[in-house]
């Protein structure tokens, strides 16, 4: 009696523009949001909520409707609502559609979609609070589950997340980890009463990142095919997690494709076997009982093959740039300055390591999509001429 659950990330970093260093001391606006560039942060949202957000939403409506049973998750960065209000407000309306019909439940992040966790957990904590008070404002509910940014976790994070009231959190479930166990049961820390949901990451990227490859032993990708995939695990498992970008949808995977037409599909063909469900992430928290212990004592995330930091920490470029964030927490604490706190937190934002990363660079992958540089090291360059000059304003 597998219960699936769909949990969608949805998140737009606030992109830099290129800042030189004669921009130091001059010019304050950090932002790619004025340029005319095709990364200028409203195209890229208008962009993305045409094919994407918008196209899905309306589907998963007329889904949410069809199939009372029907649960959906999702998480998303304050950065991304931000932009929302002040771009695109008609697709934050589509996802406060969704939700009201309540069959779907949003959970907690950190609000910049940070690596705070990492380096202080006291900007970590403030983080997810902001977080929750506008997720209350916007959607009306209180997450129950957390998430934290690129699914990163590690055992000493268990007990942060369970004293601040969480009942769960999402991880991937790594193999290496799991050994011979599956990932479609529920988990905990060594030495925490927190439920850990593991990520079935084969399942998942057949559909996030195989779905239209035709090099791919399994193409075409049919709803019928993927529905008997999720029957055949009746009895090794109790929960599905299929974790995923929700720019898979029309973005990462174009609506020609067929990914619309097969999005629309999957539901009724899962809910032809009786024995299947759907279940959002408290109630499969509520309904399951933990089958072993999960063990991180190392960082994991759900980015590229490793799963590890390496995505945000292989470098020295992306090292020295977390190291200099974090290092001005206590100057920008003390400035006790709204609009200058608000900037130190976007430079939180993990995506702006994210494009420092050298691995696989000359290859073309993940690493490129969106980013505004024609190289790491112009994203390191640009990243540090903006905190040098925020460390002249402190």
């Amino acid at each position: 009696m597998p219960a699936v659950c769909f949990y969608f990330q949805v998140h737009q970093p606030r992109r830099l523009r290129r800042y030189r260093l004669f921009d130091i001391g001059k010019e304050r606006a950090y932002f790619e949001d004025s340029s005319e560039t095709n990364l200028n942060n409203r195209k890229v949202l208008e962009k993305v909520s045409r094919k994407c957000y918008l196209p899905a939403n309306a589907i998963f409506l007329k889904l949410l409707k069809r199939f009372p049973e029907l649960r959906l998750s999702f998480s998303f960065s304050g950065v991304f609502l931000d932009q929302l209000e002040e771009f695109a407000p008609e697709t934050l309306s589509s996802f406060q559609r969704l939700v009201q019909t309540g069959q779907v439940e949003i959970l907690a992040e950190t609000y910049y979609h940070s690596l705070s966790s990492l380096y202080s957990r006291d900007e970590f904590r403030n983080q997810i609070n902001l977080h929750a008070k506008k997720i209350k404002n916007l959607f009306h509910q209180t997450p129950k589950i957390f998430r934290n940014t690129e699914l990163i976790y590690q055992n000493d994070l268990a007990e942060e997340i369970e004293n601040m009231g969480y009942l769960g959190t999402l991880c991937e479930g790594v193999d290496h980890i799991l050994g011979w166990r599956s990932p479609n049961f529920l988990y905990s820390p060594p030495h925490s009463k927190l439920k850990l949901m593991l990520k079935n990451y084969g399942l998942s990227d057949d559909i996030a990142f195989r779905f239209s490859s035709r090099d791919w032993s399994e193409w075409p990708l049919s709803a019928p095919k993927f529905a008997s995939w999720i029957s055949a695990l009746n009895g090794n498992g109790e929960v599905v997690n299929l974790f995923m970008d929700y720019e898979t949808f029309g973005e990462h995977q174009w609506g020609e494709t067929g990914i619309f037409d097969f999005l629309e599909a999957l539901p009724g063909e899962i809910l032809k076997n009786k024995e299947n469900s759907f279940i959002t992430p408290s109630q499969a928290i509520c309904s399951f009982e933990t089958r072993g212990i999960y063990d991180a004592p190392h960082y994991i995330s759900w980015a590229d093959v490793e799963r590890d930091l390496s995505a945000w920490r292989s470098n020295k470029m992306q090292e020295s740039a977390l190291e200099n964030v974090y290092s001005l927490q206590g100057a920008v604490y003390a400035k006790n300055d709204p609009e200058l706190l608000e900037t130190w937190r976007r430079l939180q934002t993990s995506d702006h390591f994210y494009y420092m990363c050298t691995k696989w660079w000359s290859d073309g992958d993940v690493h490129k999509y969106f980013n505004p540089y024609q190289s790491p090291y112009e994203a390191f360059i640009s990243f540090m001429n903006v905190l040098n000059d925020v460390k002249l304003r402190l």
